[in-house]
């Protein structure tokens, strides 16, 4: 029975947006930590993963949402304009890092709310 809470789509989905933000927080630490290597190429999460959990959500699809991983990829929108070759520019990813901090709030936000009302339901108060 208890499972069966843990099985909503709701927190299945915020539950793996944690998964693809703690892997973009990698991918942008991976990126900032190599600003001055040369040929390195920046890194991200799969813009893949956002459309395929949106399909998934709107699918009602617990085994995709189950199923779904974050991947890195390498960025290939970013062009190298530097002569070295290493295409990151470090104020967009510590634009990236802000962004990243605000998303994590949310949908940590959101897995609390939901093992909140999972102690109500169980003891009665907040």
């Amino acid at each position: 029975m208890i499972d069966a809470l843990f099985q909503q789509p709701d927190y299945l989905a915020a539950k793996r947006m944690m998964s693809g933000t703690a892997m973009e927080r990698v991918a942008i630490a991976a990126n900032v930590a190599n600003v001055e290597t040369p040929d390195y190429h920046r890194i991200q999460v799969s813009p893949a993963f956002s459309a395929q959990l949106q399909e998934a959500l709107k699918s009602n699809d617990l085994a995709s949402l189950q199923s779904l991983a974050p991947q890195f990829e390498e960025d290939t929108s970013n062009l190298a304009g530097r002569l070295d070759g290493n295409n990151v520019v470090l104020e967009k990813e510590l634009v990236s890092l802000m962004k990243n901090s605000v998303d994590h709030s949310l949908e940590t936000q959101l897995v609390t709310g939901n093992l909140l009302q999972l102690r109500l339901a169980i003891t009665g108060r907040g």
